[in-house]
C-alpha cells in the first residue's frame, strides 16, 4: 500500500516547527496526527489510541493531507457575525452624526439611533441590536447624576427638620 505522508526530513523538520506554533488544541492534535505517521511510521489505529480520535478520523487526515496539504491545520474559529445587518465600517458610518452630537454635549438616545438603524437597514430590530452597536464601538452609558454638584446637603438636612408637621414629605399640602 502507498503512504499518503512522507516522513522526509523538510517536512518533519516543517511539522515539529508548526508543532511548537499551534495556536489551538485541535490544531495540535491534527499536526501530531501526520507528524506521528511521518516521524514513527505508526498505524492509523495507534495514531487513533493515542489521539483519543477514531481511526476513521485518522484515516480522514492522512488522505487530506496527502491532498491539501498543511492548509488541513488552518482550523477556523468559533463565533462571529454571521447574521450581521451593517459592516463594521457601516455602523461607524451610522454613528458619525451622532457622535457629532455627543462631542457637541448633545443628549442622545437609544431611540434615535434605533430609528436611524431601522432606516439604513430596511428591517425592524430590537433595541437590544442597537445597545450591542454602541458597546462594540466603545460607548457607554452616561446618566445624569442622582444629585447636583452644587447641592448644600446641610440646607437639605435641615429642611428636612423644619418641614410643616402633618403633611408628608414630598407632597404639597392641599
Amino acid at each position: 500500500m502507498k503512504s499518503l505522508i512522507v516522513g522526509d526530513k523538510p517536512t518533519v523538520e516543517r511539522l515539529a516547527e508548526r508543532l511548537k506554533r499551534a495556536g489551538s488544541h485541535s490544531e495540535y492534535q491534527r499536526i501530531q496526527c501526520v507528524l506521528i505517521r511521518a516521524t514513527l511510521g505508526s498505524s492509523a489505529a495507534e495514531i487513533a489510541q493515542l489521539l483519543g480520535w477514531s481511526t476513521a478520523t485518522v484515516h480522514v487526515m492522512h488522505s487530506r493531507w496527502a491532498k491539501e496539504g498543511e492548509a488541513i491545520f488552518e482550523v477556523g474559529r468559533r463565533g462571529g457575525r454571521r447574521h450581521q445587518h451593517l459592516t463594521p465600517e457601516q455602523e461607524k458610518a451610522l454613528l458619525v452624526p451622532f457622535v457629532e452630537r455627543a462631542e457637541a454635549g448633545g443628549m442622545l438616545t437609544v431611540a434615535e439611533i434605533l430609528q436611524a438603524y431601522r432606516e439604513q437597514t430596511g428591517k425592524a430590530v430590537a433595541r437590544s441590536t442597537v445597545y450591542r452597536l454602541l458597546e462594540r464601538h466603545g460607548w457607554r452609558k452616561v446618566v445624569p447624576r442622582p444629585r447636583h454638584p452644587k447641592a448644600d446637603v446641610a440646607a437639605q438636612a435641615a429642611f428636612k427638620k423644619t418641614s410643616p408637621r402633618g403633611t408628608p414629605r414630598g407632597l404639597a399640602p392641599g
